[in-house]
């Protein structure tokens, strides 16, 4: 009885097969058809291959919401280079809330040379092609963002000669922690002292002839700083073109937390304005030499994730251009056959015709005659 049903199962299951064998006897092959099948299976091959990459691949997913953090301090990175002696220079914060945050308590002031060795001059005009590439192809951020690796820093390379002449420029760099609402962060002669109404820097005793604010930004960045990533005022380099002049650089910072397989981090993403001016008060032009950078925060946050194909995905799509190119090769196939036929039996119809025969007395006959078996008598 066991038997039976097993035996009526495995008959039920083989009703099921739906890749059934034909008898190799069946099976007609030819060589065009065998042609067809070298072509596909090497398109098929090509396009997996191809799919495969493309399953390697990631991209960028960009997610907006409202920042809802108002209570953290916000993290400014300098690195710039003024070509003004060190006890010339200050620099310090001032936001809306009238809060003064001093350069001491954060920044460091280097006496340097401004004008750099060959090597870091190759450096800068690298970094500011990269910067042209950037603002030109947006989508090249993307890659930016997937090739951040903590350790590898974009930092100007320190020199690799000797000090020929005694600096004549100050390099200010550090970090400095200040409340999350618009200000400014400014560089201008002389030291900065606290006052009741604000602040004020200390320029009475410096010479108008020793002011000099060509700068060079090496690093501009806000929030946690993540080596790698080049910043938009990365590689700024400013030559005034007088001694009274104003730089002015109007930032709008964007709240960014970066997700990928690499990094993780809450960092800043920000555009700038940029615009420079001489001060001259006789034609109206009013304002206080030096460099001027303007802040003001973005109340959207930006989430960046870096998205991967999944594996599920990746076997439907190959699915499918398996069978897509089987289906599709097959009936190319078919449908040329059909017309080869179609068109050659024209030309054939004669080889189909009945063959005449002579008659006895020069007449033909179009029907052939009967083959009888000789009698025998």
């Amino acid at each position: 009885m066991r038997r039976l049903n097993r035996r009526k199962t495995l008959n039920l299951v083989k009703e099921l097969d739906a890749f059934p064998k034909v008898p190799e006897s069946y099976v007609e092959t030819s060589a065009s058809r065998g042609t067809v099948s070298i072509l596909a299976f090497t398109v098929m091959l090509v396009l997996t291959v191809m799919e495969f990459f493309v399953y390697r691949n990631t991209w960028m997913k960009y997610e907006y919401e409202v920042d809802k953090d108002f209570s953290s301090k916000l993290r400014i990175n300098i690195d710039i280079t003024v070509a003004m002696k060190c006890q010339y220079v200050g620099a310090d914060v001032l936001d809306l809330a009238e809060t003064m945050v001093l350069s001491s308590s954060g920044l460091i002031y280097e006496p340097v040379i401004f004008d750099l060795s060959p090597q870091q001059r190759q450096w800068l005009r690298m970094l500011q092609v990269i910067q042209n590439r950037l603002q030109e192809e947006h989508s090249l951020q993307d890659v930016v963002f997937k090739s951040a690796i903590k350790g590898a820093s974009t930092a100007l390379p320190p020199r690799e000669d000797s000090l020929v002449q005694p600096p004549n420029a100050c390099r200010i760099h550090g970090h400095l922690y200040v409340n999350k609402v618009a200000g400014n962060f400014h560089i201008t002669v002389g030291k900065a002292i606290p006052h009741p109404r604000g602040h004020a820097h200390l320029a009475a005793l410096v010479s108008h002839e020793t002011y000099n604010f060509s700068h060079r930004i090496d690093h501009m960045s806000f929030g946690e700083p993540i080596p790698g990533i080049i910043n938009t005022l990365d590689g700024t380099e400013k030559i005034a073109s007088d001694h009274n002049q104003m730089f002015q650089y109007f930032i709008t910072i964007v709240p960014t937390k970066l997700r990928t397989y690499r990094i993780s981090s809450d960092t800043h993403q920000f555009a700038v304005t940029e615009r420079e001016r001489v001060i001259d008060h006789a034609s109206g032009s009013h304002g206080v030499s030096g460099i001027f950078m303007k802040y003001d925060i973005n109340s959207l946050m930006v989430t960046v994730t870096e998205s991967h194909m999944p594996f599920w995905q990746f076997l439907v799509r190959l699915c499918g251009i398996i069978g897509g190119i089987f289906s599709t090769t097959g009936m190319l196939h078919g449908m040329a056959e059909f017309i080869v036929d179609v068109v050659c039996c024209r030309f054939k119809l004669g080889a189909y015709k009945q063959p005449t025969v002579p008659l006895h007395h020069g007449d033909t006959n179009n029907h052939i005659p009967l083959l009888k078996e000789n009698s025998t008598h």
